[in-house]
């Protein structure tokens, strides 16, 4: 990866600071906060509950709920609150990169709902919300296959950049979330806004999933200094 002088100092290949806070909201059943940068997420998980309305329900498995909001005062101009496309979108990418990671076949007819906030946003919120969010479920005691990390990489011309930030969002030309589990190394998300080659392509996956498997270190030893609390 070739040297670049990133605007906050940061070398190519390099994630911004994450800090992760486990079990910061009391009446949840589990929850936790994930900053990068920035981009700061709180996410909390109530369940496996009774699912209502009945008819949702689903005989043989939980049905996994995601809720994915970014507060009024989250950027410089105010988020108009309610759902929009694009939070709409996430909620169901968000969904579909938790799934595989749970064992949803040991809760039937209930629900598992999974409430993610934007309190502060500067670029890769849907990655943010997921870490939370895989965090928050661990703290919930709900049974994984694996935490799921994440993390979005591009390229800013001919650089190839991990942890795009603040205006690097404008300037890339490929912006590449990805959603992985490190312990059986399965892509649970995959998306792409731009153009690469497909050799490009291979080359920002595999940054994007050093970078996961770096945050995933942090959520086992966020995890990890919970448990030993004994909170």
């Amino acid at each position: 990866m070739k040297e670049m002088k990133r605007d906050d100092g940061r070398k190519a290949d390099e994630l911004r600071p994450v800090v992760i806070k486990v079990g910061v909201i009391e009446q949840a059943d589990g929850s936790a906060m994930v900053s990068l940068g920035k981009t700061t997420a709180i996410a909390a998980v109530y369940g496996p509950r009774s699912m209502h309305p009945k008819h949702k329900q689903v005989s043989d498995r939980a049905v996994l709920q995601t809720f994915y909001s970014m507060a009024p005062f989250s950027t410089n101009e105010r988020v108009r609150p309610g759902p929009s496309r694009r939070s709409q979108e996430i909620c169901k990418v968000t969904r579909q990169a938790l799934e595989p990671a749970v064992f949803l076949e040991e809760f039937p007819k209930t629900s598992i709902d999974v409430f993610i906030d934007i309190i502060q946003a500067d670029a890769g919120t849907r990655t943010a919300g997921i870490n939370a969010a895989s965090v928050a479920l661990a703290d919930a005691g709900i049974p994984m296959r694996d935490l799921v990390a994440a993390v979005a990489a591009g390229k800013i011309d001919e650089h190839l950049v991990l942890d795009l930030a603040g205006k690097e969002e404008d300037a890339t030309k490929c912006d590449m979330p990805v959603a992985y589990m490190p312990r059986t190394k399965q892509v649970t998300l995959l998306q792409m806004d731009g153009d690469l080659s497909a050799e490009e392509a291979k080359q920002v996956m595999a940054t994007a999933v050093k970078g996961c498997e770096a945050i995933y270190e942090k959520q086992k030893q966020a995890l990890r200094e919970k448990w030993m609390k004994g909170d």
